[in-house]
């Protein structure tokens, strides 16, 4: 007999750790910080540009930073942990192939459209392209991801806290959520970015505890493996690859076609490449060059991140003395869910003043992801919701007046979101299906848009709704018939996370398939009318006479070439 029904659950105490003064220090100081940051920012948030696009002015290193900080909310820290301790190291190709490629795509291919059109959003790009509709479609489809993905950030931080600290889940958002609303809507995407550089160093600082401590008790990763390998035996937890030949072989019940094409190509590409959240942070670049860098220096630190985030998930497999199970198993049982693997380990490892600094990295984290969601979510709002359909003629202070104020009722709609990430076995499960209704489709739509002079506006229309309806239409008929999963998924061994990659897969086939088909039977546009829209009808600008070491594609380049080793390291 394995270890696991040897296993205990055990029930979920009240509170797991108090802090001690220091800790409580620790913490208010942070508060106070990014609170002056927004206050001493807002008077340089004055026009449109300044409040939604930070001036245009931010470095490649503060951009780039602000990027990858955008995305490593508490979502990524919770979320991912949950995911590793449920699926192993296959977590990890949402850092790896589920990343890099695509934010290199990004910087190298597509950023020179989104700079050079000077488009406010990834819906202000349709519009240019396709025109009014598509705009609408893709604004009101993202503001409606975007509450959705700001409820997980609130839940995941009132899981923290009332797991590891006792406190009430209610005081933990309203507190923290209406932190990140002042400081936005004083200072705008430009408080929200230097905040973001601030909790890029938090976060690193206070995560970095757990893998190392943990790593120590565990005996290194062959240690951590021959652990993992003996309280589950029954799957491979540790090897990135090796098992993904077959469906049954491995925890996630994928095949490697799910993770190349599904993840590596659509949810991937489609996130890093339309999701407004993070190129907003691009577009804040002060000139081509650093917008082009910005992705790739995000790539490189990309790549660590999984030593932070995927680790304690694992250590979790290997060190704890429980197993955890999912979000309804748990409330039924009184056990720990997979989504509380982080607390626990941060309860087992952390001392006062430490736990003070890894209780304040999830913060940040927390107020980063958020961040990052509200102020995308005001400027779509503001710009290709409001102005362009609403109200049309007013002046600039008016809609910086309108970005603060929803600001204000994004963090408010999305308190009431949180609640829905419970109905989810693991947070990244619902993260994951949301991609594959909004994200996935909108990728085909603005690829085809980008490299396509035939698409038209039509094609672009239709093809992204029928890409959007198809997404949730396929995972509403899982939910009404759990045998459709071997068709939506190619297996009955699929899990929630393998079926989301191979949905996304076919919801993008379904948008480009009628992208391609209505735009052959309706009229394009002029090629003049696509300059500076289109690969083939626009010049790019050159980048000089510049040194090889400082040319966004050579550093792409030995980014690749360590991606490619690391791969092969953890086959």
């Amino acid at each position: 007999m394995h270890a696991i029904p040897c296993l205990l659950l055990l029930p979920a105490p009240s509170r797991l750790i108090s802090l001690g003064s220091v800790d409580i220090a620790i913490i208010a100081i942070y508060f106070a910080v990014v609170l002056l940051i927004g206050v001493y920012l807002k008077g340089q948030s004055g026009t449109g540009e300044d409040f939604f696009l930070a001036g245009r002015e931010m470095t490649a290193w503060i951009a780039g930073l602000s990027f990858l900080s955008a995305n490593l909310g508490s979502l990524e820290l919770m979320g991912w942990a949950a995911a590793s301790y449920q699926y192993g190291i296959l977590a990890t190709h949402w850092y790896w192939i589920g990343a890099i490629p695509a934010m290199l795509f990004l910087g190298i291919v597509m950023m020179p459209f989104y700079y050079i059109s000077k488009t406010h959003s990834v819906p202000g790009y349709l519009q240019l392209r396709f025109g009014e509709p598509s705009r609408a479609l893709s604004a009101v489809s993202f503001a409606f991801m975007t509450v959705l993905m700001s409820g997980i950030n609130m839940y995941s931080m009132a899981l923290v806290m009332k797991v590891v600290l006792g406190w009430d889940i209610n005081f933990s958002i309203w507190v923290s959520s209406l932190t990140v609303a002042v400081y936005v809507a004083l200072g705008g995407l430009r408080s929200a970015i230097f905040n973001e550089v601030l909790q890029f160093v938090l976060i690193w600082l206070g995560s970095l505890l757990i893998p190392i401590l943990g790593l120590v008790e565990a005996g290194g990763w062959d240690g951590l493996q021959k652990r993992i390998a003996h309280n589950f035996a029954a799957q491979d937890y540790t090897h990135l690859w090796r098992t993904l030949g077959s469906f049954s072989d491995n925890p996630m019940g994928i095949h490697w076609t799910g993770i190349v094409l599904g993840l590596g190509w659509v949810i991937s590409f489609g996130y890093w490449t339309t999701d407004f959240l993070v190129v907003q942070r691009v577009l804040a670049a002060k000139d081509l060059r650093s917008a082009k860098m910005a992705p790739v220096i995000g790539a490189s630190f990309k790549m660590l991140v999984p030593f932070i985030v995927i680790l304690p998930g694992l250590l979790g497999l290997g060190v704890l003395p429980m197993k955890l199970v999912g979000e309804g198993a748990a409330v039924a049982s009184g056990g720990h869910s997979y989504n509380e693997v982080l607390p626990l380990m941060l309860a087992r490892y952390c001392g006062p003043g430490l736990l003070g600094l890894g209780i304040t990295a999830l913060i940040a984290g927390f107020m980063s992801g958020m961040a990052g969601n509200v102020s995308a979510f005001a400027t779509v709002w503001t710009y290709d919701i409001y102005r362009a359909f609403m109200n049309r003629n007013a002046g600039d202070a008016h809609y910086v007046g309108m970005g603060r104020w929803c600001t204000i009722i994004g963090v408010l709609v999305s308190i009431g979101t949180a609640y829905l990430v419970m109905q989810f076995q693991s947070i990244m499960d619902y993260v994951q299906a949301l991609f594959s209704f909004f994200i996935a489709p909108l990728f085909g739509t603005v690829l085809l848009g980008m490299l396509w002079k035939r698409a038209t506006p039509a094609g672009g229309f239709w093809g992204l709704l029928a890409g959007t309806v198809s997404s949730i239409g396929m995972w509403a008929w899982v939910k009404a018939d759990p045998s459709a999963l071997r068709i939506i998924a190619l297996s009955p061994d699929a899990r929630d996370m393998a079926e989301n990659m191979y949905r996304g897969l076919w919801s993008w086939i379904i948008c480009v398939a009628v992208t391609y088909l209505v735009s052959m039977m309706t009229t394009p546009l002029p090629e003049k009318s696509l300059a500076g829209l289109v690969y083939g009808c626009t010049e790019i600008p050159g980048e000089g006479a510049i040194a090889l070491h400082h040319r966004p594609a050579f550093w792409a380049a030995i980014v690749i070439v360590v991606f490619f080793i690391l791969n092969l390291y953890f086959w």
